[in-house]
């Protein structure tokens, strides 16, 4: 009888233990691209503000903006969105490899880029600025850097252009922006550049305010476009149709306004832009 009561208990655990396994399956990780009740993984960066700002569990600026209005275009709902942190280097890999939908995270659209991933967009047109100490008055614009130290991003369109047209300039490369300004702060650089949307962010936080300005002299057009899996032309088209939804019934002018317009900041040429058709 005791033999008989262990063989069914031992029968009973290898069926609950069958049971768990059929049911443990993981979320695919691959990325669903089309939203609704599956959730979204969009990446953003975690640490521009006025852009994509995470702060404790709460995410804010004009890409996140842009990010949610498309996530709700599809289908999804704020709360199905898994925010995934994009740093500039790591943005083609994220979406290569399906561990984020989408990228919106001030992502210039460039022909290399393009190779990797698709675009669609624009939503935005910005430009490359300096952003200096308040009191800095020897830096006036790109050509005035010849022996100063400047800081930007590694795998950044901002460092690559720096190198490419200013070989005076000593580059120091970081891996977010916001680690540059300690040391502009402190002297340790000069100047910092990237986009005149993030560095007016940058300029405008509580903790920096009144000690950095931003030079006001863009010298490249940068087209913010939203990455995508290559080659993916249905949800380009429908991430394309969204933007320009967000354009024309004044939701995008509207997110601008509360997020860079603290600074002082005022949209350049272009702005806002007509997104390209899908390939």
């Amino acid at each position: 009888m005791k033999a008989r009561r262990i063989g069914a208990v031992a029968a009973a655990a290898t069926l609950a233990l069958t049971l768990a396994a059929c049911g443990s399956g993981q979320p695919d990780a691959s990325g669903s691209g089309g939203g609704g009740d599956n959730g979204l993984k969009i990446g953003i960066k975690f640490d521009q503000p006025g852009m994509g700002l995470k702060k404790g569990t709460e995410y804010s600026g004009f890409d996140v903006d842009v990010a949610k209005y498309v996530a709700k275009a599809l289908g999804t709902s704020e709360d199905k969105i898994t925010w995934v942190q994009a740093p500039s280097a790591q943005r083609e890999t994220l979406i290569q490899t399906g561990q984020v939908d989408f990228v919106v995270a001030t992502y210039s659209i460039t022909d290399a880029r393009k190779e990797k991933v698709s675009f669609a967009g624009p939503y935005f047109v910005a430009g490359q600025d300096l952003l200096v100490r308040a009191d800095d008055s020897s830096i006036t614009g790109p050509d005035s850097l010849t022996g100063k130290k400047l800081c930007s991003v590694t795998g950044s369109t901002s460092a690559q252009k720096v190198k490419d047209k200013y070989p005076g300039v000593q580059l120091q490369e970081f891996g977010t922006y916001s680690e540059c300004l300690p040391a502009l702060q402190t002297g340790g650089v000069d100047a910092l550049t990237t986009d005149d949307t993030i560095l007016a962010g940058y300029a405008a936080q509580e903790q920096y305010k009144g000690k950095f300005k931003v030079v006001g002299k863009p010298f490249s057009e940068e087209n913010y476009g939203i990455g995508l899996k290559k080659g993916d032309t249905a949800m380009c088209t429908k991430i394309t149709d969204a933007v320009k939804k967000m354009i024309s019934d004044g939701s995008w002018q509207k997110s601008l306004d509360a997020n860079l317009g603290p600074a002082g900041y005022k949209p350049g040429a272009g702005n806002p832009p007509t997104p390209a058709a899908c390939s």
